[in-house]
C-alpha cells in the first residue's frame, strides 16, 4: 500500500494526502473567478446563473463517505473569498457576484497558496482527496501573475491538485491559462453565454467526479506501486481527455452571443 495511506504525519503539508485512518474523505473544490470590469453585464450574469444551477449537481457527486466543500475566491482589484472558509456542499449557497476593477490574478494565486494548507482551508481531520481548482477569466492579468504562479508552484497541494481553466470571450489567453493548469488539454474556451453555462456545468461536474474518484495505487500491468504523483498525473490525464471530448462534442460550439 502506498506510503501516504500509512504515514501518520497527516498534518504535514509536505505530504498532504496522508491518512489518519479516518474513513471519511474530504474534497475541496476551489473556484477562482474573475470579476473585473470587463466581466460586467451579460458575462457575470450568465456566470452567476450557471453557478447557481451547478451547486445542486455538485451535491450528487461523491458517496456517503465523501465530504465535498466549496471555496470561492473572486478577484478584480485585489481578491476576497465568498465565505471565510470552505462550506459543505449541503449548506453552500451561491452569493451573486458583481464585476468591477482590474484583473489582479497574481494576487489571487498568492492568496490561494496561502489558504491551501493544513493550517487554513485544508484542515480536515480526515483522509483528503487532492483539491480541484477551477479558474475562470475573460482577460489577461493586470498584475505580475507569474510571481503568484511561482508561489503556487511551491505549494504541495497545488502539485497534486486537479487544475482546469475556462477562458471567457475573445480576450482570454489560453496559453496563459495553460501555464496555470500545466496542461493545455485542461483549458477550455467559451465564446457565448450558452456555451459558458454549458461548459461551467459539464467541466465542473467532470472535474469533481474525477477528483473524488479512488484510483488503484498498484499498476495492474507491472504490479508496481504507484506514487501519490502517479495517481495525480493519471487523474489529470483522465480529466484532460474528458475535457477534450466535452469541447469537441459541445452542442453550442457554433453559437455566439452578439452581446459579447
Amino acid at each position: 500500500m502506498s506510503n501516504f495511506m500509512n504515514n501518520q504525519n497527516y498534518f504535514d503539508d509536505d505530504d498532504p494526502l496522508n491518512s489518519t485512518g479516518v474513513s471519511k474523505r474530504s474534497l475541496v473544490l476551489f473556484f477562482l473567478i474573475d470579476v473585473s470590469g470587463s466581466m460586467k453585464g451579460t458575462k457575470i450574469g450568465e456566470l452567476n446563473t450557471a453557478m447557481e444551477e451547478l451547486i445542486p449537481e455538485i451535491r450528487r457527486i461523491g458517496e456517503a463517505d465523501t465530504d465535498v466543500k466549496i471555496a470561492v475566491l473572486k478577484f478584480s482589484t485585489g481578491c476576497s473569498w465568498m465565505y471565510s472558509e470552505p462550506i459543505s456542499i449541503e449548506e453552500f449557497e451561491w452569493s451573486r457576484l458583481t464585476a468591477n476593477g482590474i484583473t489582479d490574478m497574481g494576487d489571487a494565486f498568492t492568496e490561494l497558496s496561502t489558504k491551501m494548507s493544513r493550517s487554513n482551508f485544508l484542515n480536515s481531520p480526515s483522509l483528503s482527496f487532492a483539491p480541484v481548482i477551477f479558474l475562470m477569466t475573460d482577460g489577461y492579468p493586470t498584475d505580475d501573475y507569474k510571481a503568484g504562479l511561482k508561489r503556487l508552484n511551491s505549494n504541495t497541494w497545488y502539485k497534486y491538485a486537479l487544475k482546469v481553466a475556462l477562458g471567457i470571450g475573445k480576450e482570454a489567453n489560453d496559453s496563459m491559462l495553460a501555464e496555470f493548469t500545466e496542461n493545455p488539454d485542461t483549458v477550455v474556451h467559451a465564446y457565448s453565454g450558452v456555451q459558458l453555462a454549458n461548459l461551467i456545468k459539464k467541466v465542473a461536474v467532470t472535474s469533481s467526479q474525477i477528483g473524488s474518484k479512488s484510483m488503484t495505487l498498484t499498476d495492474n500491468g507491472s504490479n508496481q506501486e504507484l506514487t501519490e504523483q502517479d495517481v495525480a498525473n493519471r487523474k489529470q490525464q483522465e480529466l484532460g481527455k474528458q475535457i477534450k471530448d466535452i469541447a469537441k462534442n459541445d452542442e453550442f460550439n457554433d453559437v455566439f452571443d452578439a452581446g459579447w
